[in-house]
C-alpha cells in the first residue's frame, strides 16, 4: 500500500508544474486566454511582474462505513453486517503564479512558482 501511495505521488507531482512550464517563453496573454484574467498582478522588486490565478476546487469525498450488530433470537445469536456511504464536502484553494519580464510591449513568461503538492 505504501509503495502504491508513493507511486501515485510521483505520478501526480508535476502535473500543474508541467502545464505552467509550457507557458515559459510565451506572452502571458497565452495563459490569460486559457484561464481568464488573473486574480492578482504585482510588480516585483526587480521590475518583473507576477501573475496569479486563484482556483477554488470543491466537491465531495465518499467515505464508506462498515457496521456490525449482534442479533439475538430464539435460535441463538447472529452477526449482521452493513455498509453505508457518507459524503464529506471539501474545498481546496490553489494559487498558481507565473512571472514575466517585459520585452517591448509584451510581458513574456520567464518562470513560475510550483504550487502546493495538493494543487499539483
Amino acid at each position: 500500500m505504501r509503495a502504491l501511495t508513493i507511486l501515485c505521488l510521483v505520478f501526480l507531482t508535476g502535473c500543474a508544474s508541467q502545464i505552467m512550464k509550457g507557458y515559459v517563453g510565451k506572452p502571458v496573454t497565452e495563459a490569460m486566454l486559457d484561464y481568464g484574467a488573473p486574480s492578482n498582478v504585482m510588480t516585483l522588486e526587480d521590475g518583473r511582474r507576477a501573475y496569479q490565478w486563484t482556483i477554488q476546487n470543491t466537491g465531495t469525498v465518499a467515505v464508506p462505513t462498515t457496521s456490525t450488530a449482534t442479533v439475538y433470537g430464539a435460535g441463538g445469536t447472529a452477526t449482521a453486517f452493513g455498509q453505508s456511504t457518507s459524503y464529506v464536502p471539501y474545498s481546496e484553494k490553489c494559487v498558481y503564479t507565473l512571472t514575466a519580464s517585459q520585452q517591448g510591449e509584451a510581458w513574456i513568461v520567464d518562470g513560475f512558482r510550483k504550487p502546493r503538492l495538493a494543487c499539483e
